[in-house]
C-alpha cells in the first residue's frame, strides 16, 4: 500500500506542479497503473482473489500479445510472398529489358549498313551524275568551238571570194548555183 501511496504522493512532482497533467514516462505510468489497478481490486473485491484477477489480466494481456505476434508473422509471410512476386517479375522485366536491348543493338547495327550502303549508292550515282556532266559540258564547248571555227572559216572564205571576185565571176557563179538548183527540181519532179 506504501507504494500505491507513494505513486499518488508523487503527481505532485510533476513538472506541471498544480495541474493534472500527462506523465509521458511510460515505466513509471505503467507501474502507477498497476498500482491503481491492484489498489482498486483489494479495497473493492474483498472477497475476490486479488491474484487471480490479476492472472487473468496477466493472460488476456499475453494472449492478445501472442495474437498481434500471430497477425505480424501473417502480414510477414505476406510481405515475403509479394516480394519474391515483385522480384519474379522483375528478373522477368530485366530478361525482356536484355531482349530489347540486344534487338535494338541489332536493329541499330542493321540500320548502320542499311545506311552506308544507301549513302554508298548515292555517292555512285552522284559520282555518275558528274562524270555525264563533264562529259556532256565537254560536248557542248567542242560543238561551240567547232561552230566558231567554221563560223570563222566561212567568214574568211567569204571575204577571200569577195575579195578575189570581180561582178563578172560574182555574176556567173550565182547563174551557174541557179542553174543547178534548176536541175535539182527537175530531178526531184
Amino acid at each position: 500500500m506504501k507504494n500505491v501511496t507513494d505513486s499518488f504522493v508523487s503527481l505532485g512532482h510533476w513538472p506541471s506542479a498544480g495541474s493534472l497533467g500527462f506523465n509521458t514516462d511510460i515505466l513509471s505510468t505503467n507501474l502507477i497503473n498497476l498500482s491503481v489497478v491492484l489498489g482498486v481490486l483489494i479495497f473493492f473485491g474483498k472477497g475476490v482473489c486479488a491474484s487471480c484477477l490479476l492472472t487473468d489480466l496477466l493472460d488476456n494481456r499475453k494472449q492478445r500479445i501472442l495474437n498481434t505476434i500471430r497477425n505480424s508473422e501473417e502480414l510477414r509471410r505476406g510481405a515475403i510472398e509479394q516480394l519474391e512476386k515483385a522480384r519474379a517479375r522483375l528478373r522477368k522485366v530485366e530478361m525482356e529489358a536484355d531482349q530489347f536491348r540486344v534487338n535494338g543493338y541489332s536493329e541499330i547495327e542493321r540500320e548502320k549498313w542499311n545506311l552506308i550502303n544507301s549513302t554508298y549508292k548515292t555517292l555512285e550515282q552522284l559520282e555518275n551524275y558528274k562524270n555525264e556532266t563533264i562529259q556532256f559540258e565537254q560536248q557542248r564547248t567542242i560543238n561551240q568551238v567547232r561552230q566558231r571555227i567554221f563560223q570563222q572559216a566561212l567568214q574568211g572564205a567569204l571575204g577571200t571570194l569577195n575579195s578575189c571576185l570581180n561582178n563578172e565571176l560574182h555574176l556567173r557563179t550565182i547563174s551557174a548555183n541557179i542553174g543547178m538548183l534548176g536541175l535539182m527540181k527537175e530531178i526531184t519532179d
